[in-house]
């Protein structure tokens, strides 16, 4: 129905409107609404539309065995990236920007939570939500859950369910300011209110969400010793990269999570230092050039502009899940520092980020607007035709799939690679130097370090019998690990080794959590493994089907051989 503009004449009630459903893409189809006469051109139009939402992809029931406490069901929406059209009827793109308020009602016993500026709860167990700053469609978020929220900083709060909410302070308690500050001090003010971290079900799929003022992260971060908080950083960055500049189109996600990826980098740096940031960007560099092997880098998503047909999904109209990749992260991350590069000076290239993030804040751009700003604000640039330099050109970075042209330099981080390459070698030796290994000290060593670490252990793998047991049992660090990064890689290298004494690891941590990333390569490498492995990934399967997500579900079952949707 079309309401009469507020205050105006006309029926409360509104004037009823013929309406019809036509085809759009694979993923929704279009509401077309006849008004009675062709509105002028910024003229308010109010239109009430009843509808039921809830079978879509967007919206996500879990049973209570999908969750932490397996007492109460949970519902979470996930928008990115055009899933919020089953949620509720909307411009499903980034190129268009709105506020929203919402009133939900949920049974007793239930809180709602949303990516919203304030919240208030009301009488009837009804909740009240408005967010103030104009956002695209698939920032707009929804849980309802059996929850509760601790305060972790002066304007940050965790929520969980009740099993993990100390767990959730204690972890968070007094970090997520200290990130906070830095990102104002990078890329100027924060300009959402509160920033909210919400710890989902361990059948989440993914590694965080960046809603506005509340990101959704799956309780792996929890590792009980800090040693995952830097993943936050990704989503903080998302603040100002993604949620206050925004991709007009998912054809050119670079946008959002090159800058962000470039963002998050330089407050690691800033809290960390650079050896690790370096060491972290090195992991980042190998996951890339993982994708790329297995794709080829003629592979047309291997471009940072990729052609999408309207209405389609992100690329060429296929789920989002099936074509997430490392290209536009790391690749766009190679360019922004490629652009840095060429003002060669950071605090002149800082100074350009707060500048940008100013001119295009709460707008939805291209890549033609950013690199045009670039040129305008560093016209020294422009004149010298930095945009084509033979092999180097704008149009070359966008346009073509491969490898980036240029990689940022991350030997600071050899400082703490080189320990970890050499001690990987000492472990790989048919007869192990014991005098030598035990010369070195891994007690210090952070995340990112014993990763790495790890992961030359990996391609080493299988080693010489009986090293890794030894390995595993001089390192509880490590094979005893409660952070998931760590976890995932002990359990591959346990697979890759044929360790059956520590096969149950393998399952204790499928049985933990249901996160996409960490699910699937076990499953892979239990069934490219043994007869035992592959006995391991059935049972364990069988076991925890009913927790995971069903996107999730459906990749396992196509990995076993047990038909699973194409």
């Amino acid at each position: 129905a079309l309401l009469p503009p507020p205050g105006g004449p006309g029926d409360a009630a509104g004037q009823a409107l013929p309406v019809e459903s036509r085809p759009f893409a694979s993923y929704g189809s279009a509401l077309h609404i006849a008004l009675p006469q062709a509105p002028r051109a910024g003229q308010l139009l109010t239109l009430l539309i009843d509808y039921e939402a809830g079978e879509g992809p967007g919206v996500c029931w879990l049973s209570p065995e999908q969750t932490a406490g397996k007492q109460k069901p949970y519902m979470y929406t996930q928008g990115q990236a055009v899933l919020n059209r089953s949620f509720f009827p909307c411009f499903d793109t980034p190129s268009a920007k709105f506020t929203y308020s919402a009133t939900v009602k949920v049974p007793e016993g239930f809180t709602a939570v949303m990516s919203a500026t304030s919240w208030e709860k009301q009488k009837d167990n009804t909740f009240v939500f408005k967010m103030s700053q104009p956002i695209p469609s698939y920032l707009i978020a929804l849980v309802v859950g059996d929850i509760v929220s601790a305060d972790v900083g002066p304007r940050s709060r965790v929520w969980a369910e009740p099993c993990l909410i100390e767990a959730a302070k204690k972890e968070y308690d007094g970090v997520i300011e200290e990130f906070l500050v830095v990102g104002e001090k990078l890329f100027g003010p924060y300009v959402w209110g509160r920033y909210d971290i919400l710890f989902m079900p361990p059948s989440f799929p993914f590694g965080g969400m960046e809603n506005p003022c509340l990101t959704f992260v799956t309780p792996c971060l929890l590792a009980g010793d800090r040693s995952l908080v830097d993943v936050i950083i990704h989503e903080i960055s998302h603040s100002w990269f993604g949620n206050l500049v925004t991709n007009a189109t998912w054809g050119e996600f670079w946008l959002n999570e090159g800058f962000t990826m470039y963002a998050q980098r330089r407050i690691s740096t800033e809290v960390y230092g650079l050896p690790y940031t370096c060491l972290e960007a090195a992991t980042g560099r190998a996951l890339l050039r993982q994708h790329m092997d297995a794709t080829g880098e003629d592979h047309p998503l291997n471009k940072l502009r990729v052609v999408i047909e309207p209405g389609f999904c992100l690329f060429l109209g296929v789920n989002p899940d099936d074509t997430y990749n490392e290209t536009p992260y790391e690749k766009g991350y190679c360019f922004v520092s490629y652009l840095a590069h060429l003002v060669g000076n950071q605090s002149k290239f800082d100074a350009f980020l707060q500048a940008y993030v100013n001119r295009f804040k709460f707008q939805s751009i291209t890549a033609d607007d950013t690199l045009g700003f670039f040129l305008e604000y560093f016209p020294e640039l422009k004149e010298k035709g930095v945009d084509s330099i033979p092999g180097f050109e704008f149009d070359r970075w966008l346009n073509t799939p491969g490898w980036p042209p240029y990689l940022p330099d991350l030997s600071p981080g050899q400082q703490l690679m080189r320990p970890a390459d050499e001690l990987a070698e000492l472990w790989a030796a048919d007869s192990l130097n014991m005098e030598a290994i035990e010369a070195v000290d891994i007690t210090g060593w952070r995340t990112y370090q014993l990763v790495y670490f790890l992961d030359q252990v990996l391609q080493k793998s299988p080693l010489p019998e009986g090293n890794v047991k030894r390995l595993s049992k001089m390192y509880p660090k490590v094979s005893k690990a409660q952070n998931a990064e760590l976890r995932l890689r002990w359990c591959q290298i346990v697979l890759k080794n044929n360790l059956e004494a520590e096969y149950s690891k393998v399952k204790d941590f499928l049985h933990s959590q249901g996160k996409q990333k960490y699910t699937l390569p076990l499953y892979r490498a239990m069934w490219g493994g043994s007869e035992a492995t592959r006995a391991l990934a059935m049972e364990t399967f069988s076991a925890t089907a009913p927790q995971l997500h069903v996107n999730v579900q459906n990749y396992v079952k196509k990995i076993l051989g047990l038909g699973g949707p194409e």
